[in-house]
């Protein structure tokens, strides 16, 4: 099974719409998740005319969809448990604060900082997707792609 991750799309502000490269590298997921910052309702739905989405509020995001969505959720994909949240932390504490969010996870898909991340800290394992539109924490706009089988691997996408 495919994932794409993406998060802080910050649309409009960052960007107009999303980068039509986010598409392509997205056309043969079997899931999205947006780890937040997703600030109009309408790039959910783009989004899903490619594949089902899950999604949390971030803290860019305004009353309509902090109402509709949750600041944290827990999804089984495959026999894998992923924690999906936004975050809020400051980047040098972000990983270890938004660890103690989630009881036992196997991976944690988290944005806020825009800044790529695929590893491991302590014994979970982290992705950050970074921004396809607002790279102001790292050196490219980026989006992910999680496969998922009998193990976890991820791959961090320059757009």
């Amino acid at each position: 099974m495919k994932v794409g991750i993406i998060s802080d799309t910050h649309i409009p502000d960052a960007a107009s719409s999303l980068p039509p490269t986010v598409f392509e590298i997205f056309r043969d997921v079997d899931l999205i998740l947006h780890a937040g910052d997703i600030v109009v309702l309408s790039v959910l739905e783009e989004l899903r005319a490619i594949a089902p989405v899950e999604a949390v509020a971030g803290n860019m995001d305004g009353p309509d969809l902090q109402i509709r969505l949750p600041r944290k959720k827990v999804i089984t994909i495959g026999t894998f448990t992923v924690g999906l949240i936004h975050g809020k932390y400051r980047i040098a504490d972000q990983k270890e604060m938004i660890r103690k969010e989630f009881g036992d996870v196997d991976l944690i898909v988290y944005g806020h900082s825009h800044t790529p991340f695929w590893g491991t800290f302590g014994d979970t394992l982290f992705l950050n997707p970074g921004s396809p539109t607002d790279n102001r924490h790292a050196p490219y706009h980026s989006v992910a792609v999680l496969t998922v089988g009998d193990a976890l691997t991820a791959e961090i996408i320059r757009v």
